[in-house]
């Protein structure tokens, strides 16, 4: 999907986040399947079972022809923006919490720069509130997972 703010037809836009969505699952199954960790791969799993329920949304969406947006985001959720400063690296059998952690927090920041953009270039469409309300629980959850970091990683002087 492109950057720019464009309004796909309903359909159309739904399909685009279902792929995004399983590709997101897919993705935390390979990490889990890598990693021996046992507190990394659950944080993997809880990751990927947040995205198979957003497929699932999407998809009774589909059924449905529409779906509604819940409460819609009146400000941003903020976030520390960690992806930023960490880069995104793979994982391996050896990879621990933290790395699961930096993992999550780039695959979720790609869902909320999705999310985003459409939201962007349907607002104002009935489908908008939708892919606000979706910005606003990928956001959520990356907000977690940097909070989570915080917390175990990020020492205060």
């Amino acid at each position: 999907m492109s950057d720019n703010p464009v309004c796909y037809t309903f359909d159309a836009a739904v399909e685009m986040a279902i792929q995004m969505e399983n590709e997101g699952f897919r993705n935390y199954l390979a990490a889990i399947r890598q990693v021996t960790n046992k507190g990394a791969r659950e944080i993997l799993r809880e990751n990927a079972l947040d995205e198979l329920n957003h497929k699932l949304q999407l998809e009774k969406a589909l059924l449905d022809g529409r779906m509604d947006g819940g409460d819609a985001l009146d400000q941003p959720v903020p976030t520390m923006h960690l992806d930023y400063v960490f880069k995104k690296q793979e994982l391996g059998p050896n990879s621990g919490v933290r790395e699961a952690i930096l993992y999550a927090m780039h695959l979720e920041k790609g869902a909320v720069d999705f999310y985003g953009t459409v939201a962007k270039g349907c607002e104002g469409a009935p489908m908008g509130a939708l892919f606000k309300q979706l910005l606003k629980e990928e956001t959520k959850h990356l907000q977690a997972l940097e909070d989570l970091y915080e917390e175990h990683f990020m020492t205060e002087n």
